[in-house]
């Protein structure tokens, strides 16, 4: 029960101008507490003049896009020349303590399959650390048990890691905030002990978030797991002609795979979209209720959950 609640806040919250649940270590490591010196790695020094300026977030900060501050190194003293740099950012910014490093974004290209992001997949961009930082977090996941999996995982050569954590008993295969935490944490420790090592960089940035629901649906093999849920399903009708056709549209259910021909079979859902405007609300007939729509893999090029507003 509390899954199936929770699955749904954070459906509706992704419906409403969240992309997805995010956590960074990072973030939480810089203003939860206002302590001068810490001996972990992945943490810095905060000058006395920032213990009674610390920034408090509340819980439900998690679910905003924030903009995690980057992971550094203690160091055993700040000179005076920090001290003053410190001093005139704060005079400056009326009290608000400004990033020490930017948080480097994802690109906000359409998603494709298998792009590290919204598609899913893995994508290392030639990091040559990239295979170690996938095994870390794959012998973390262990732990957590067989219902949870990658969804997507991005390095990035500025050293950045992005992990998408899939909770496959979810109706939206979204995870709780505190697994997504708890993963967070778990991971960035082993990446900083394996960093102390050399065996990846020592300052590596983490953000795990939820996959969203925006996320891309793989064909044939995301969909009985969704099939209960309309979707949207991008195609183009008819592949055999030489001519290019028009790419087409609609809200569909998945009424049946058929692996031997490798087609799919849709129903349309009762949405909005699919309705006459001129029916004033009135549900879809009898006629498009029954009616199917049978394309091969081939011909689909993007399906992604429904979206209502």
């Amino acid at each position: 029960m509390r899954n199936s609640i929770a699955g749904r806040i954070c459906y509706f919250l992704q419906h409403n101008g969240l992309r997805k649940i995010r956590f960074s270590p990072t973030l939480s490591s810089h203003v939860h507490e206002p302590a001068t010196t810490y001996s972990e790695s992945g943490l810095c020094r905060i000058p006395d003049k920032f213990k009674n300026r610390c920034i408090s977030l509340k819980p439900t900060s998690y679910f905003a896009s924030v903009i995690p501050l980057r992971h550094f190194h203690a160091t055993s003293s700040i000179s005076e020349e920090t001290h003053q740099d410190s001093d005139d950012a704060i005079d400056n910014s009326s009290g608000e303590v400004e990033p020490i490093d930017s948080w480097e974004e994802e690109d906000e290209a359409e998603p494709e399959v298998g792009d590290g992001g919204d598609g899913g997949g893995i994508v290392l961009q030639n990091c040559t650390w990239g295979e170690r930082a996938l095994s870390i977090a794959q012998e973390v996941l262990l732990e957590f048990g067989e219902d949870f999996n990658l969804y997507a995982f991005k390095t990035s050569p500025r050293g950045y890691v992005y992990v998408r954590l899939d909770k496959l008993s979810n109706e939206f295969g979204c995870p709780l905030m505190d697994e997504i935490e708890s993963f967070s944490r778990q991971y960035k420790k082993k990446l900083d002990e394996i960093g102390a090592r050399g065996e990846i960089p020592d300052d590596v940035a983490l953000e795990v978030s939820s996959p969203g629901a925006d996320r891309l649906l793989k064909v044939p093999d995301d969909l009985s797991r969704f099939k209960d849920m309309p979707m949207v399903v991008s195609y183009i009708e008819d592949s055999s002609s030489n001519t290019q056709c028009p790419e087409k549209s609609g809200v569909y259910f998945l009424d049946s795979i058929e692996t031997e021909s490798r087609c799919c079979v849709w129903k349309l859902a009762d949405v909005r979209e699919n309705r006459d405007p001129s029916a004033k609300g009135r549900p879809l007939s009898r006629k498009q209720k029954d009616s199917r729509l049978k394309l091969p893999y081939n011909t689909i090029k993007q399906v992604s959950l429904y979206i209502s507003y």
